[in-house]
């Protein structure tokens, strides 16, 4: 049976876009499936004592950004920086995976919200742009985000940043082969290995 390649992230991250456009075709080399596992990326980091220098060091901040330019265009996907970012609720966008995944449709509502960040830069702290974003892929926005905002699924995020951290992620994107975990989109040729060898 192929083995099962678990993404860990938070729409905050760019680099998680990122491996998220590359992924779906490792998955199909292998005949694996993806299991989406949202976390919130700051809470997380403040469990397990990691810092944002990305965001606390400008060069880092400069450098990273034409880094993940360099990824786009090795990707051919397109790469807009998001000017909206400190607006966008990411932790409530993390919470639609959980009931996207519930229905079934956690691919299309990942790729919906991911290209809707860092690709279009689009303002999802708008909620008629969210909502409306959520139903180019055919989703009712509101009542998805009704049920995001639920005590249920708050409950859930934080269950899922608590477990992440246990299992010793610190950053996003975090992917798992079964135990094995591998960290950032500059690793899914050592994630496609331990598929082959998982297989």
């Amino acid at each position: 049976m192929p083995a099962e390649i678990e993404f860990c992230f938070d729409f905050r991250s760019p680099y998680s876009y990122l491996a998220h456009e590359a992924l779906p075709a490792v998955a199909r080399r292998h005949g694996s499936m993806i299991r989406y596992a949202p976390f919130d990326l700051i809470e997380l980091m403040r469990i397990v004592g990691n810092r944002p220098t990305t965001l606390e060091c400008r060069n880092k901040g400069a450098y990273a950004m034409n880094d993940i330019g360099r990824w786009a265009k090795a990707y051919d996907v397109p790469f807009a920086p998001n000017p909206h970012w400190q607006r966008i609720d990411f932790s409530r966008l993390g919470r639609g995976v959980l009931v996207a995944v519930d229905a079934g449709r956690g691919a299309a509502y990942v790729t919906a919200i991911f290209r809707g960040v860092w690709s279009e830069a689009l303002d999802l702290g708008d909620p008629s742009q969210l909502v409306g974003t959520l139903a180019k892929a055919s989703f009712d926005g509101a009542e998805l985000l009704r049920r995001a905002d639920s005590p249920e699924y708050v409950a859930r995020l934080a269950e899922a940043t608590a477990a992440a951290a246990r299992r010793g992620a610190f950053g996003s994107p975090t992917m798992f082969v079964g135990d094995e975990m591998f960290f950032g989109n500059d690793r899914l040729e050592f994630l496609a290995d331990a598929l082959r060898t998982a297989a």
